[in-house]
């Protein structure tokens, strides 16, 4: 049904698409042959999209790397699939920022999909669920079905979205189906496996909003993916909400995020980040940015001269918790505790202001049951106390109501009890109640019990810093880990993978052609005559001469393609994909492209060549190892035949 659907309104011209120098960057990069030459060659055409892909390859660099400043630094910052989605997006940002839909608001679309691109790019920096550049394509596309549904019935879905906005109750993806057979996530999944992006964003994409909630295990990989994209439209939702309704937003963000492992820190942390980085996206692409508030002001509640005020006297539910280690509780410098007495009278209250006043409370009431539930749930204490004045078994009720909730679970709940008996302490304990005092109170037993809750509640706040640490340290453990494996795996003077990683990467592309029956070659690139260069002219030009054939090889290869120093003058290019035919052809252009450098040493123009020997996955070659030999008879064939050529001992 999807399929049919989208193939008709394919048929009928009507969906969005790319256009003018996009399409030539897709058509390209689905080339076998194609290089990063020729690509930003194409992408040149079109100036605006070069300052874009430049300004998204800078965003990704990390550490103290010198900023991208071409389009070929950001083509191998990027890759060749991100460029593609990229293209794809702005190329529809360019063409579609109006339209015939009158419900449909385009800029705030294409605002909410550039936050949404940005947060997924941020998210992924920090919890690795995918490289980060391909993320911020599938944020900026998430939403492309709800476009291409304007774009092709801009009356019906006009009337589907005023519809959603009269009854909010109503799923637009529901109205969708019933209206025009096809929902928009359905689309976009449709339309992005049509633009050849990956599977595995098709699904994420695909599923996003589907009717039956695609529910994934938890601590997948697709988990990950779609709870990470469910806080990236929660991060968009909140930085495009109104005054009034950013606090509420923010609320729900926290929760969100915690299905990913984010903590309030982090989670503010990053949003000041994206929102730098929409300011900076916004004035680029001539998009509305509104005025905001530091993001942890408006959570602490310190918005003044803000113009809003409402957050001022917000939920101090929102405060970032900042536990002392030793998990004091009278420290000025401690977090303000959060209480609710629930009591019918006032007398409760006015003993745990006498219980605490070294440390006293942000105390708020309720004087029944049912109000006081709603209350715990609204204002999140950290202690109840429930006073003897209610009804017989209500107290013990409204403590059940509680643990049945996931809020609930972590309050800590004192109980007054009129009642002593041993069958009524087993009660209220199985109930959930932390602890009893039973009434009537006594004033130092009460201030005793109550302060041994407020101690442990401070000693759960230091544990959750102390974890809140911890996590932060293996993140930047993890980040260490990569770069000392990275650089472990790098030769250091070209830049190129080096041979541990070769015969690693040869190994796993070798069971990929046998598991899939796609073809394999590789080539073995010998640089000519690099031991006379270091005699005659010194170690240095060596170095240069090898740095700048290196810059040749890497322009001059194909997206898919893989190229590693394995020894002083010799590469390894391994080309999973490629049959023998269209290895020689990559290798002959790798050959010119090295040919055409000419060293300026001691007022001496000195030519570089290379020799490459060629050689593909066939019954011959056994294993890897094999296959690598074959290539370096070629290699051998060629410096026979004179240098500066390419040879195979197979027949092409």
């Amino acid at each position: 049904m999807i399929s049919r659907k989208y193939d008709e309104l394919k048929a009928a011209g009507s969906l969005p698409s790319p256009k003018g120098v996009a399409l030539a960057i897709i058509r390209l990069t689905q080339q076998d042959e194609v290089s990063m030459a020729e690509l930003a060659r194409a992408i040149g055409g079109d100036p605006a999209f070069v300052g874009r892909l430049i300004k998204a390859a800078n965003g990704l660099i990390a550490f103290n790397r010198r900023p991208v400043g071409s389009v070929r630094e950001a083509l191998m910052v990027l890759g060749l699939p991100a460029v593609r989605s990229m293209a794809l997006g702005f190329s529809l940002l360019s063409d579609y920022r109006k339209g015939a839909c009158r419900g449909f608001d385009y800029d705030r679309y294409w605002s909410h999909s550039l936050l949404m691109a940005l947060a997924m790019q941020v998210i992924a920096q920090r919890n690795h669920a995918a490289a980060p550049d391909e993320l911020f394509s599938v944020g900026l596309l998430a939403r492309v079905g709800e476009l291409a549904l304007a774009t092709a019935h801009p009356r019906e879905y006009a009337e589907l979205l005023a519809e959603c906005r009269r009854y909010p109750e109503r799923r637009l993806v529901e109205l969708e189906r019933r209206t025009l057979a096809i929902t928009h996530s359905e689309l976009a999944g449709a339309l992005m496996q049509d633009w050849g992006l990956p599977r595995v964003f098709v699904d994420l994409v695909a599923g996003f909003d589907a009717l039956d909630g695609h529910v994934h295990a938890e601590g997948t990989r697709q988990y990950i993916l779609h709870q990470s994209l469910l806080t990236a439209r929660a991060i968009a939702d909140t930085c495009l909400a109104a005054n009034g309704d950013r606090v509420a937003l923010l609320h729900a963000l926290f929760g969100q995020a915690g299905q990913i492992g984010f903590g309030r820190d982090e989670v503010i942390a990053d949003c000041e980040r994206i929102f730098a980085l929409w300011s900076d996206w916004g004035a680029s692409l001539a998009l509305d940015v509104p005025e905001w508030p530091s993001f942890a002001d408006l959570v602490l509640g310190g918005t003044a001269g803000s113009g809003e005020e409402e957050v001022a006297s917000a939920d101090q539910s929102l405060a970032v918790q900042r536990p002392q280690p030793d998990g004091a509780g009278s420290s000025a410098d401690a977090e303000l505790l959060r209480m609710l007495v629930a009591d019918s009278g006032p007398d409760t209250e006015a003993a745990v202001n006498a219980a605490l006043h070294d440390d006293l409370p942000d105390l708020a009431a309720a004087h029944d049951a049912r109000s006081a539930l709603d209350k715990a749930l609204e204002l999140q204490p950290q202690l109840i106390v429930i006073g003897a004045s209610f009804p017989p078994g209500e107290g013990l009720d409204l403590v059940r109501a509680l643990r049945r909730t996931r809020i609930g679970e972590r309050i800590y709940v004192l109980l007054l009890s009129a009642a002593d008996s041993d069958e009524r302490l087993v009660e209220a304990f199985d109930a959930g109640v932390d602890d009893l005092v039973v009434a009537p109170v006594r004033t130092p037993v009460f201030a005793a019990r109550l302060r041994a809750g407020v101690r442990v509640i401070r000693l759960q706040q230091a544990l959750e810093r102390e974890r809140e640490e911890l996590r932060h340290f293996a993140a930047e453990l993890a980040v260490t880990n990569r770069r000392l494996h990275e650089a472990a795996l790098t030769d250091v003077l070209t830049g190129f993978r080096n041979r541990r990683y070769a015969h690693e990467r040869m190994e796993q592309e070798w069971a990929a052609a046998v598991r899939t029956g796609r073809p394999l070659a590789c080539m073995i690139i010998d640089f000519d005559g690099l031991k006379p260069l270091n005699d005659t002219f010194g170690h240095e030009a060596g170095d240069l001469a090898l740095t700048q054939a290196a810059a040749a090889l890497r322009k001059a290869l194909r997206g898919q393609d893989v190229i590693c120093r394995i020894g002083g003058d010799e590469f390894l290019a391994i080309c999973p994909g490629s049959d023998l035919s269209a290895a020689l052809k990559c290798a002959e252009r790798l050959r010119q492209a090295v040919s055409a450098i000419a060293l300026d040493l001691s007022s001496r123009s000195v030519p570089l060549s290379v020799s490459i020997g060629v050689a593909e996955k066939d019954r011959s070659t056994e294993n890897p190892d094999m296959l690598m030999k074959v290539a370096d008879r070629g290699a051998y064939l060629a410096k026979q035949r004179g240098r500066n050529g390419v040879a195979t001992v197979q027949n092409s």
